[in-house]
């Protein structure tokens, strides 16, 4: 399983929020160039971007700031957050972003994400879709920087995309966001056991080691974490397992 360091923008700036509420910001006194830096020391491959204010906004609204990130060498660019037409998946793309996240379009526009995944590859789109779980326990898809019901379950959603379309989904948890609460492993379980041929990647709770570890063993294809890497709550030494491009001990 592979380990994704995550930023999280808002006017510029990094900041994690509790379980999506933009009243319950935390900002940290680093730069985005710093922790991409950072990371990629580390051996990370891949950072996942969140632009927020585009979430929030319904356009990309960090675009210097993710430019100037995705120009760095070495590590590739996942970017979400108010990703919402083929133009702009576009212009991410000419930037040198890897990998395009989209979000609410998915849920609400699935026909024509279908058109956006056969036009760019699947390899370059990931399907972002962020839950809460009901009375019952199934998980029900936010939307709009999760402030919306879709009305649709995780499942039902994904049964509107024909087997082979989608590569990625990036699953987050809501209540388990930013909460430092452990990762979802029931949900993520019943995610790998129901489409065994997406490559899931959880979000959510990850707070040590222990965590990725009980991730990969779910059956994972990567972790995104933000929080716990942002307040070194795991070593370098910790991550190495997760991290392809690490540097081996001395």
């Amino acid at each position: 399983m592979l380990l994704i360091p995550a930023i999280d923008l808002r006017q510029g700036r990094c900041v994690r929020l509790f379980q999506g509420d933009f009243d319950a910001e935390t900002r940290y006194d680093y730069e985005p160039a710093e922790l991409l830096l950072r990371y990629r020391s580390f051996g990370a491959r891949w950072l996942h971007v969140v632009d927020l204010d585009g979430a929030r906004e319904g356009a990309p609204a960090n675009r210097k700031v993710i430019a100037s990130l995705a120009a760095e060498s070495g590590i590739h660019l996942q970017v979400g957050g108010g990703i919402r037409c083929a133009d702009t998946i576009e212009e991410l793309l000419c930037l040198g972003v890897g990998r395009v996240v989209i979000g609410s379009a998915a849920v609400e526009r699935p026909h024509e994400v279908l058109r956006w995944l056969a036009h760019f590859g699947a390899e370059r789109i990931c399907l972002a879709l962020d839950v809460r779980l009901d009375a019952q326990g199934v998980p029900q898809v936010r939307t709009r920087g999760w402030r919306e019901e879709a009305a649709k379950s995780l499942w039902e959603v994904l049964a509107l995309y024909p087997q082979g379309s989608v590569r990625h989904v990036l699953c987050t948890d809501i209540a388990r966001d930013g909460a430092l609460a452990g990762p979802n492993l029931e949900l993520y379980s019943a995610a790998v056991t129901r489409c065994p041929g997406i490559a899931w990647q959880a979000s959510g709770g990850v707070r040590d080691a222990a965590d990725l570890q009980a991730l990969a063993q779910v059956g994972l294809a990567a972790a995104v974490s933000g929080k716990a890497l942002l307040e070194q709550r795991i070593t370098p030494e910790e991550l190495r397992p997760f991290l392809p491009d690490a540097s081996s001990p001395a």
